[in-house]
Formats: C-alpha cells, structure tokens, sequence
C-alpha cells in the first residue's frame, strides 16, 4: 500500500532516526557541529542561521499555499523536548507568515476525565491535520510514554489485567500503537515529521537561572518545572527508548540539536520547507470553460 513519506535533504542524515535502532542520546551533541560553530564565530554562524530560517520561511509560505489549495495532503509537526527545549519559540519564528486558515498549532494540557475514560490516543486523533492543513503538536502523544512512564500515577484508566504491573510488554505494546497510528496517517495521506528538540542539562540549568534572574521572565517558569529536572535522567531513558522504537521513514524523528536557538530553529525550519516542497502539490488547473467564465466575469465587472 502507498504511503506518505517525508523527504529530507542529506546533509541533516547524522540527525534523523528514520528506521528502529538503539539510541543513545549521548551520541547526540545538542550543540551543532560545535568545531565548525567555534571556528567561523558564533556571530556568523547566527547571521547564517538567520539567513537559513528566512529563507525556510519564505519557502514555507509559498509551499503552504499550493499545500492548503490542492488539499491533496495533511502535515503533522510533532514537537518534543525538555523543558526549556524552545519550543514555543521554534513555533513562533517558523510559522510566522502562514496563512492562519490552514495552520495550527494544538498544545495538549492534563487530560479530562473525559480523555482518560478513553484510549491514550483518543484525544490526538480528534485533532490530527485534514488535506491541506500544517498542525503542529506542541507536545504529543508520546508524552504517553513519557511524562507518564516517569509519573506512573498519570495513567489513564485501565482494567487492572491490563496495567503496567500486570503486563511486561505494556509500553512496546504502546510503542506499537504509535507506529500503527502514524502509519495509518501516513497511508491517508498526512506527511508525519518528528522534532526533538534535544538539550543538555546545563543548558536548561542556565535558561532556568535567566527565567529566574530576569522579572519579565517569571511568567515562563513553575515550580514543577523545577520539580521535573530531578527527573532528568528518567526523562532522558524515555527518550531514548521511543525513538528506539518509533523512529520510520514515513515519520522520521530528526534529533535537533537545541543548545543554540537560533541554529535549531534554522535546522526546523529548513526540514520542514523541504519535505512540504518534496509533495506532489500544485495550485489546482482550470479547466478553458472555467477561466473563460473567469474572464468573462472580469470584463462584467469592469463595465
């Protein structure tokens, strides 16, 4: 059966996870191509950079508008990282200039009652793209087997024969049912792209310190973001674990390394106008009748 698969320019091939494998985040410098960033001067790797995400944005535009008026696929953008990881900012910088009827950007709170009476995946298939539409996940379904496989006690509501305690394959069953999941959107047509924002522990200990040292930056942090990092080595475990186990070619997970914003949001950026660009996508081909009805409307209202 045919499916949607992304494509994704060779130079970012040291960062994709596109087939399952054992990974180890350590392997993953969150700083990008630190030699070459050092040598050339951070100044102009970031004018670079600069350069890099306007020019992604301008393709993004123009890749967007055949994409909402050909309505033939759907674009799924999974972000996930730490916290602190930059995401929110990497949304704001990428998106700016799409045209707002055909994109949005869906966060996800602490389930309802409601969303825990049903499947861990209920709530995300409600709002996943129609054809035509870029939806951005800011944070997803696989903070089911994170944030809950950290905190046991954010379990939806399950029989107890089928909880964790009583089944050892519990969380490949639910690796499982993330990869049938994208692969059905996938084969319906909706190009899946996996982000993960990936950043070191001092570098979310010193975006934490300016959180707390700058007034205006208050708002941005909590005390269970504090709370969290204790968790660290946890978090980093059930990350390495589902991209292990979820990382395919037509839903890739790309390991962004976040350390410096400007270049992650560079890197996102260019990714995602290259695949959306890679879809068979035009403006939609009037027929003679059409256009010479379209004429004929125009000489009308020029009278």
């Amino acid at each position: 059966m045919a499916i949607t698969k992304p494509k994704i320019n060779p130079q970012f091939a040291d960062i994709v996870i596109d087939k399952p494998n054992k990974v180890k985040l350590a392997k993953h410098p969150a700083d990008y191509k630190a030699k070459e960033v050092k040598k050339s001067g951070k100044k102009k790797a970031h004018d670079f950079a600069s350069e890099v995400l306007e020019q992604s944005r301008e393709a993004l535009i123009s890749a967007h508008e055949k994409l909402w008026a050909c309505k033939k696929y759907g674009v799924l953008i999974v972000l996930q990282g730490m916290d602190t990881a930059g995401k929110d900012g990497t949304i704001r910088h990428i998106l700016s200039g799409i045209n707002p009827q055909g994109c949005r950007v869906q966060g996800f709170k602490v389930p309802t009652a409601e969303e825990h009476a049903h499947n861990f995946l209920w709530r995300y298939q409600k709002v996943v793209p129609s054809r035509g539409e870029v939806v951005v996940f800011n944070r997803s379904h696989y903070e089911d087997v994170l944030a809950v496989k950290v905190h046991p006690e954010y379990m939806e509501q399950l029989p107890a024969e089928l909880s964790v305690a009583k089944n050892k394959r519990f969380w490949q069953e639910r690796y499982e049912d993330i990869n049938a999941f994208e692969r059905h959107l996938a084969r319906s047509g909706i190009m899946v792209l996996k982000f993960f924002l990936h950043i070191s522990k001092d570098e979310q200990k010193n975006r934490l310190l300016e959180r707390l040292t700058i007034e205006d930056k208050y708002w941005k942090v909590s005390p269970a973001d504090l709370k969290e990092r204790q968790f660290w080595d946890d978090y980093t475990a059930a990350y390495e674990d589902l991209l292990s186990e979820t990382g395919h070619e037509h839903a890739p997970w790309i390991v962004v390394p976040a350390n410096d914003k400007k270049i992650a949001r560079a890197i996102v950026a260019h990714v995602i106008a290259d695949a959306i660009n890679g879809l068979d996508i035009d403006f939609p081909k009037l027929s003679n009748e059409e256009i010479a009805e379209l004429k004929q409307s125009k000489i009308n209202l020029e009278k």
